[in-house]
């Protein structure tokens, strides 16, 4: 028999996935500075298969303003190339036969503006799932046998008060990503 306990404790986890997902796609969203982390979602047509690009070449930022990408197998740069022109990062790489250089352009006031409503909608999905963890749960506790409705209560301020502070906590992401994006 699950318990108010058991319930809260599947929130926390669902809620805490949710926001946990919205910081891993803050991180593919281009700020001013070059990371590693940009490159996340690009992946290479590789030996007949899609393969994420950290799986065949390693990535390095060297400089603030610069990604290296070193293929493990020379052959494929031209298929890393393809693959970063292909993605929507709008980035142009460029190749000497043994290594990858993107320069990252400064970002330009407009494209600033879109990248921040990017991160809104990333957000935006968080807060939907952190919303539906907490609908799930308080139906949950109404399923729940031999439980006073006081219990039933305090069970579900517990569960608003997870979802306040779990939805606060992609606010605070949010303002810190905003805050990288839009500086010059």
């Amino acid at each position: 028999m699950t318990t108010l306990a058991d319930h809260l404790k599947h929130a926390k986890q669902l809620m805490d996935k949710a926001v946990e997902a919205v910081k891993r796609e803050f991180a593919t969203v281009r700020t001013g500075k070059a990371t590693t982390a940009l490159l996340d979602t690009v992946r290479v047509e590789a030996y007949g298969n899609e393969t994420p690009l950290t799986q065949v070449a390693s990535v390095a930022a060297p400089e603030p303003k610069l990604l290296t990408i070193q293929p493990w197998d020379k052959g494929l740069l031209k298929a890393i190339e393809k693959a970063i022109l292909a993605s929507d990062l709008g980035l142009t790489p460029s190749n000497d036969g043994h290594l990858i250089r993107i320069p990252l352009p400064p970002l330009t006031e407009e494209r600033r503006k879109e990248l921040v409503k990017v991160i809104h909608k990333f957000a935006e999905e968080g807060r939907v799932a952190i919303r539906h963890a907490r609908t799930e749960t308080l139906n949950r506790i109404k399923k729940t046998e031999h439980v006073s409705a006081d219990d039933q209560k305090h069970a579900d301020k517990d569960v608003q008060k997870l979802h306040d502070d779990h939805l606060k906590a992609v606010d605070a992401a949010i303002k810190t990503k905003e805050a990288e994006i839009m500086e010059v």
